[in-house]
C-alpha cells in the first residue's frame, strides 16, 4: 500500500505515538491527582511500568507480523482468528470516531481561555469543533505523509510548554508545597488503584505506530523503535511533570485549578508564559485529533482487506488514504458532537462515552495473549521462551487489571457493545461465502 514517496519514518511514526498519547488532558490531570497526595506518584509508576510492558509485546509483535497495518486488529487476529479480531476492530473503531469528537470538544475548551465566547455560544464551538475534524480528515486524505508532517510540528509545539514548565520549574521547587502521601480516609491499597486508574487513560495510544505499517518505512525496525521511544517520552512528561507540579504549586491551590500547568508557567515566567502553555493545551489536542483521524481510517482499512469490514472502507485515493473510511468516521464523529451540544443528549453522549472506554483496553488484553500463541505457533524463540511467555502473561496481567479497574459498569456497556458486532461479523461471513 502507497509508494515510499507515501510512506513516513521514525520521526513522524514517533510523533504519532507522542501525539496520540499526549492529548489536552495531561494539562489539568496533575489537578485531579492532587487530591490523593504524592501517592498519586506511585499511581504512575505503577500504570506506565504496565504501559511499557504492553509497548514492548507491541514492539515485538511487529517484528514478528510485518508489512500489515492494523495494530492490535492484526494481532488478535493473528492468535486468535477472524472473529476476536473482528471483535477488537469493530471496538476500537467506533471507540476512536466517538473519541475524537470528544478532542474536538477539548480544543473548543482550551481555546476559550483565548476566546471566552466559545464557552458560552453553543454555534460557534459546535462550527469551530467541526471545522477541525473536517480540516484533519482532508489533511488525512491527502495521505499518511502529510498527516505525519503536521503530526511532528504539533507533538514538539505541545511540548515544548511541557518541557519549559519541567525544566525551569526545579528552579522554583519547594519539597514545602508537595502534597502529604496520602490526603484521602481510604487505605493507600485502595487509594493507589484510583490514582492508577485515573493515569491509564493517559497511555491509551501506545499501539499508535503498529497501526499504519503498511505507511511506514522499514517497519520491522521503525514500528517497534517508535512504539518504545514514544511511549518512554510520554512517559517521562507525564511523571516528570507531576512531580514539579506537586512542588511549584501548593496542593491546596492545585486542587482548584482548571488549568495547573498554565498556573505554574504563570509563577515561573508571568502571564504571557501562562498564555504559552495554554496555548500548549490546545495545540495537544489538535495534534492528538490529527493523529487519531488517522487511526480512524487505518484500522476499518485493514479489516476490510480481510474482509471483515465492507469492501467500502478499503477504498483509497491517488494518495493511498482510505478517503472513504475517514469521510465515514468523522461524519459519525460529527453527530456525536452535536450530541453534546444539546442539552436532552448529553447524558446520551456521556454513556457512549461510557461504553467505549473498554473497548480501548480490549484490544490490549487479546494483543498480548496472542503473543505468546503466535510466538508458538511460528516457533520462534524457542531457546529462550520464558521471556515471550512472561511478557505476554505480565502484558495480559496489566489489561486485565486495567480493564477491572475501569469499573463494573463500564465493562457491562461495553461488553454489551462488543456483542452489538456479532450480527454485523455473521451478515458480513454470510456475504463472504456468497460472493
Amino acid at each position: 500500500m502507497g509508494d515510499k514517496f507515501s510512506k513516513i519514518g521514525l520521526l513522524a511514526a514517533t510523533s504519532l505515538v507522542v501525539g496520540n498519547m499526549i492529548g489536552a488532558g495531561i494539562f489539568v490531570l496533575p489537578a485531579a491527582l492532587a487530591k490523593y497526595g504524592s501517592i498519586s506518584l506511585l499511581g504512575w509508576f505503577l500504570t506506565a511500568a504496565g504501559a511499557l510492558v504492553l509497548a514492548k509485546v507491541f514492539s515485538n509483535f511487529s517484528k514478528i507480523i510485518t508489512n500489515k497495518s492494523g495494530g492490535p486488529y492484526a494481532y488478535s487476529r493473528a492468535g486468535f482468528g477472524d472473529f476476536i479480531g473482528f471483535l477488537v476492530a469493530w471496538g476500537y473503531w467506533i471507540s476512536i470516531w466517538i473519541t475524537n469528537s470528544a478532542i474536538a470538544i477539548a480544543i473548543v475548551s482550551a481555546l476559550s481561555f483565548f476566546f471566552p465566547s466559545l464557552a458560552s455560544n453553543s454555534l460557534y464551538s459546535i462550527s469551530l469543533g467541526l471545522a477541525f475534524i473536517w480540516l484533519f480528515t482532508w489533511v488525512n486524505a491527502k495521505g499518511v505523509k502529510t498527516s505525519g508532517r503536521i503530526q511532528i510540528i504539533t507533538t514538539i509545539m505541545k511540548l515544548l510548554p511541557l518541557v519549559f514548565v519541567i525544566l525551569l520549574g526545579f528552579f522554583f521547587f519547594s519539597f514545602d508545597n508537595f502534597p502529604e502521601f496520602n490526603v484521602t480516609s481510604e487505605s493507600n491499597i485502595a487509594t493507589i488503584s484510583i490514582v492508577a486508574t485515573l493515569t491509564l487513560y493517559a497511555f491509551l495510544g501506545i499501539e499508535s505506530a503498529t497501526i499504519p505499517a503498511e505507511n511506514i518505512e522499514n517497519p520491522k525496525v521503525t514500528v517497534p523503535k517508535a512504539t518504545m521511544l514514544g511511549t518512554i517520552i510520554a512517559t517521562l512528561v507525564y511523571i516528570f511533570g507531576t512531580v514539579v507540579l506537586f512542588g511549584i504549586v501548593p496542593n491546596e491551590t492545585l486542587q482548584n485549578s482548571p488549568t495547573p500547568f498554565a498556573e505554574a508557567a504563570e509563577m515561573i515566567g508571568g502571564t504571557y508564559a501562562g498564555y504559552f502553555v495554554a496555548a500548549g493545551a490546545a495545540i495537544a489536542a489538535i495534534g492528538a485529533l490529527n493523529g487519531w483521524i488517522l487511526v480512524s481510517g487505518q484500522i476499518p482499512m485493514a479489516t476490510a482487506k480481510d474482509k471483515l469490514f465492507p469492501r467500502v472502507f478499503k477504498r483509497e485515493n491517488k494518495n493511498g488514504a482510505p478517503v472513504i473510511g475517514l469521510i465515514i468516521g468523522s461524519v459519525l464523529s460529527s453527530i456525536v458532537m452535536f450530541m453534546n451540544y444539546s442539552d436532552n443528549l448529553v447524558n446520551q453522549f456521556e454513556f457512549m462515552v461510557l461504553l467505549t472506554t473498554l473497548t480501548c483496553l480490549v484490544p490490549y488484553l487479546f494483543t498480548a495473549a496472542a503473543y505468546i500463541l503466535v510466538v508458538i505457533d511460528k516457533k520462534l524463540d524457542l531457546k529462550n521462551q520464558s521471556l515471550p511467555i512472561g511478557l505476554s502473561f505480565l502484558g495480559f496481567l496489566y489489561a486485565f487489571w486495567a480493564i477491572y479497574g475501569s469499573g463494573s459498569d463500564t465493562v457491562f456497556y461495553g461488553f454489551l457493545l462488543l456483542l452489538l458486532g456479532i450480527p454485523f461479523y455473521m451478515l458480513m461471513k454470510w456475504n463472504n461465502r456468497n460472493q
